[in-house]
């Protein structure tokens, strides 16, 4: 008894503190407003003064910026004027009633413009004709030392810089200096020249100086009103002050801005500052704060009066908040949950133990109406059927036994529950809602808890796996479970296993598996599937984003509801087909080298089967001539001894080239000589006309006039040209059928200087009209062994290209487009060949930006 009376004390001891407590907050609390409503006050008022002193700042730069365009609007105004009294003066030159006119009109100028201490006239040979002020009316300062020097020495500098440039210049800020004991007055203290050249008919013809006044730009170009209300100040690049408009002091709070005066080309740098004089006493602000005051004086002590009465108040509700205690205090400590609700079902109340149960706090639950948050989604119908009839008043047994239902906790975990319920009536016996009690019946947690353990190991093992893991199930076509790995490569949809799959797993071939009358698997026990039927395995490779190969396995399973599914495992081996494909690779070269040596073997056993007999056509034809030359038939002689020396000529000509070619696949260098390039390019349509007409086409030879000898190979060079034509007349026979081939345009070669490479290289181009070439072939078809003809070897324009590139020149093709640029129309050849070979070009003969490669590569 005497432990229980212990503790009915010391909860009315922590009721008692609890209800000071309570009436602390509640004079605190508005005594806290007050304070915070104070702080708002100041911050709104400060928040309007940072607004004005903003709206200030706006006003004082626009201000600026008025005093600013003025003042460079006057300069303008003053330069235009001054152009043109220079260009009247120059015409006035031997008129002396122009002259007085013009004198007259630069007193009125000087006269009108306040900020100008001086205006000088120099003829063209710099020297002083007249001056205003006149010279009788000059000062010491102006002509006398120390002044006189450096303001000699400035006006000369910006005359040179006028005289150079034809345009008006100015001189550098001239601080003067008195010589006496008198302080030289400010329209004097610091001056600038400006200095405006005059010509005629581009000729000089003088300069009119003019000198301005630092102080006199302030003092007679700002309006009055605004230095009243603000102080402009002319700074050099240095901060240094040059004049100031007035010499009253600006307070510390005063704002300020500045900005760069440019008064025109060549001017010296100077800023223009302007600063504002402190503004009259707030006198609003401060009534405005004051009444603030009051008030919150007034209403702190309007809380002390309530706070008796507050007082009085809390001994009646402490005898009503132990009470509540108690009861509350008695519910907390019961293991059921209890849950009142309103007559619109709404919650009205939850002890501790239903929010420990659902995993809500009791603000988060009261005034909640159904569906509630603890329901799960998918049982929010049958739960509120189940709410209706725990409900029902009359339904007394039912209200016993209770009602089976299920509930979600905050963090997804679902329990199974029995609910009972009561009427809650008030004190007139009317009832005002239910009062129902919910009572926790789960399976015991240990088993989900390991279950949940064992599922959570295994995935982790899964999840960790360097190869893919799917499983999508046969009946839907939805993927069931994919670990990490599958989800970083293919994403967290079935496209992934579908792809790895080859398509078979594609939904029209699962729906046609759906709809099939007859089951595949029927008849086949789940232990005999799971035991004989064995993995597949084979390589697929995927080409979403960069090429990729892996070795998929895959099984069928039952899945955990029963269905059939498709398991894959899929390994990444894009690394080991890469290197199967760089062993392939190499292979292949080692092939196309033996090619290679083999075929300069076979060049070289053909050059010297083929120097005998081409050497006895060559004596054979020339014995035959000779004996032609003893016959007195000179009109046979006419007809056959030309023949006959062209036959052994090309005879000659053949031995020449099989030899170069024995002595190029040998890498010997090209047999160079002086050569003239017209005579090349001849020789080449001469040899190749006779198969054109044959064909019905025809060769143009453009070549520019005086083009210099080179240095070649002649045989050589003109063994490619033949070949670039034979290529472009195949490309005209292709093209054009045999009916329409006199109409089609001719093959054209040329030859001239290109003057776009450094340095200049001979250009020669052979053009055609045909198909053009595709890009895939353009890209091989300097390669060694690539053709496109059916009986072509390969090696022509590989040859062709070498017999350049040892020449140290370089051989590309580009297509033409028609017109309209919508299909290709001809090929372009390009060779470049250089002038002068010095040792330079021999050491950098591959050097890409002295002679462009194969542009369409």
């Amino acid at each position: 008894m005497r432990s229980l009376k212990q503790l009915f004390a010391a909860k009315l001891f922590n009721r008692n503190l609890l209800t000071k407590l309570r009436a602390s907050r509640i004079v605190f609390t508005p005594l806290l407003a007050i304070i915070i409503f104070t702080l708002a006050i100041g911050i709104i008022l400060g928040t309007l003064q940072m607004q004005e002193r903003s709206q200030q700042e706006n006003a004082l730069f626009r201000e600026l910026s008025f005093v600013k365009q003025r003042i460079q609007l006057r300069f303008l105004t003053n330069s235009e004027a001054l152009v043109a009294m220079s260009q009247e003066l120059a015409k006035a030159n031997t008129d002396n009633n122009a002259q007085v006119k013009v004198l007259k009109q630069a007193e009125a100028f000087v006269a009108n413009n306040h900020e100008i201490s001086q205006l000088i006239w120099f003829n063209e040979n710099n020297l002083r004709q007249w001056m205003i002020p006149l010279p009788s009316q000059a000062t010491d300062w102006f002509d006398q030392s120390p002044n006189a020097e450096t303001i000699e020495r400035q006006l000369k500098r910006a005359i040179i810089l006028s005289r150079e440039t034809n345009r008006p210049a100015y001189s550098e800020i001239i601080s003067l200096q008195s010589n006496t004991d008198q302080p030289i007055p400010l329209e004097r203290q610091t001056v600038f020249w400006q200095t405006v050249p005059t010509t005629i008919e581009g000729e000089g013809a003088g300069i009119l100086a003019v000198l301005y006044s630092a102080h006199g730009i302030l003092e007679y170009i700002i309006p009055t009103e605004l230095k009243s209300q603000y102080r402009f100040t002319l700074l050099n690049y240095s901060g240094n002050v040059l004049a100031i408009s007035s010499d009253r002091n600006t307070p510390t709070r005063a704002l300020s801005n500045e900005t760069s005066l440019e008064l025109g080309a060549f001017s010296p740098t100077l800023i223009l500052k302007v600063d504002t004089y402190p503004p009259p006493t707030n006198l609003t602000f401060r009534m405005l704060l004051g009444v603030v005051i009051g008030l919150s004086a007034f209403v702190i002590w309007s809380l002390w009066s309530v706070l008796k009465q507050i007082q009085a108040r809390n001994k009646i509700e402490t005898n009503l908040r132990a009470e509540t205690s108690f009861r509350s205090a008695m519910e907390d400590s019961t293991p059921i949950g209890i849950r009142a609700h309103d007559m619109e079902k709404r919650i009205t109340y939850v002890n501790r133990a239903f929010c420990e149960m659902v995993g809500y706090s009791s603000e988060e639950l009261i005034g909640l109406v159904p569906p509630f948050p603890f329901w799960p989604a998918d049982k929010h119908d049958q739960l509120g059927t189940n709410m209706e009839r725990v409900l029902q008043e009359q339904n007394h047994q039912l209200m016993k036994a209770g009602i089976e239902g299920e509930l979600q906790r905050r963090n997804g975990v679902r329990i199974n529950t029995r609910t009972y319920a009561a009427p809650l009536l008030n004190e007139k016996g009317l009832q005002t809602g239910w009062v129902t009690s919910i009572t926790d019946i789960s399976e015991p947690k240990k088993i989900r808890e390991e279950l949940t353990a064992t599922q959570e190991r295994f995935v982790t093992v899964l999840e960790g796996l360097d190869a893919a893991v799917s499983v999508v199930s046969l009946e839907t076509g939805k993927l069931l479970f994919a670990n990490r790995f599958y989800r970083q490569r293919f994403g967290p949809t079935e496209k992934g296993h579908i792809s790895l799959n080859a398509d078979e797993m594609s939904p029209h071939v699962i729906h046609d598996m759906k709809d099939d009358s007859v089951d595949v698997f029927a008849g086949l026990p789940e232990s005999e599937f799971n035991q004989n039927t064995g993995s597949d395995s084979h390589e697929v490779q995927l080409m979403d984003g960069e090429p990729s190969w892996y070795e998929v396995r895959g099984r069928y399973i039952p899945w955990v509801d029963g269905h059939l599914a498709q398991l894959l495992i899929a390994t990444d081996i894009t690394l080991r087909k890469q290197a199967e494909d760089l062993a392939r690779q190499q292979d292949e070269r080692m092939q196309f080298t033996s090619r290679l040596t083999t075929m300069g073997e076979m060049a070289s056993s053909l050059a010297h089967e083929l120097n005998q007999p081409l050497s006895a056509i060559s004596n054979y034809c020339m014995g035959v001539a000779k004996r032609l030359k003893t016959y007195s038939d000179s009109s046979l002689i006419a007809e056959l001894m030309p023949a006959l020396e062209k036959a052994s000529a090309q005879a000659l000509r053949a031995g020449t080239i099989i030899q170069r070619i024995r002595d190029f696949v040998k890498r010997s260098e090209p047999q160079r000589k002086s050569c003239d390039i017209a005579q090349i390019i001849g020789n080449a349509v001469d040899l190749l006309e006779i198969e054109a007409n044959r064909h019905r086409f025809s060769i143009v030879a453009e070549i520019m006039p005086n083009l210099p000898r080179i240095e070649l190979d002649p045989v050589l060079i003109e063994q490619v040209l033949v070949n670039l034509l034979k290529n472009a007349l195949d490309s005209l026979r292709d093209a054009y059928p045999l009916p329409s081939r006199w109409s089609a345009p001719p093959v054209k070669i040329t030859a001239d200087l290109d003057p776009e490479t450094y340095p200049t290289a001979l250009r020669i181009q052979v053009t055609d009209a045909g198909s053009g070439i595709a890009d895939a072939v353009i890209q091989r078809m300097f390669e060694p062994f690539f053709s496109t003809k059916d009986d072509g070897m390969g090696m022509g324009l590989n040859i062709c290209r070498s017999i350049i590139e040892s020449h140290h020149g370089r051989l590309w093709a580009k297509n033409q487009l028609d017109p309209e640029h919508a299909r290709l129309f001809g090929c372009t050849f390009t060779i470049l060949l250089p002038i002068e070979l010095s040792e330079n070009l021999s050491e950098n003969h591959d050097d890409p930006k002295q002679y462009p490669e194969n542009q369409s590569s």
